[in-house]
């Protein structure tokens, strides 16, 4: 998905239209709040991964070096767009793929 094309402020957003797949806004918050959830715990994973590369041995509480490198790296992820924005793009352009307990049922 390219996140250029998500807004980074607030959208008024229709809530029958975001009901509509569903038929039901309590399930579009249920399955939004989860890919949230997917998409927050992915990014942190990959920003504590490159976060660990600046990490030295010999870092201590004490001791706090300012790297730029660093600083940049965390300015890039604080641009980015949060995860609720990011899950309800995927969502109203069908990218997002949920199934429901019925549906599993029966199959």
């Amino acid at each position: 998905m390219d996140t250029k094309k998500i807004p980074n402020n607030t959208v008024t957003r229709d809530t029958k239209f975001l009901a509509e797949p569903t038929g039901n806004i309590y399930e579009t918050v249920v399955i939004l709040s989860k890919r949230a959830n997917q998409i927050a715990v992915a990014e942190k994973k990959e920003l504590s991964k490159k976060l660990e590369e600046f990490r030295g041995e010999r870092d201590t509480m004490d001791e706090v070096f300012e790297n730029k490198d660093q600083i940049e790296l965390s300015k890039i992820y604080e641009r980015m767009p949060k995860p609720d924005l990011v899950a309800i793009s995927e969502f109203e352009s069908g990218e997002l793929y949920y199934r429901t307990a019925e549906q599993e049922g029966e199959k």
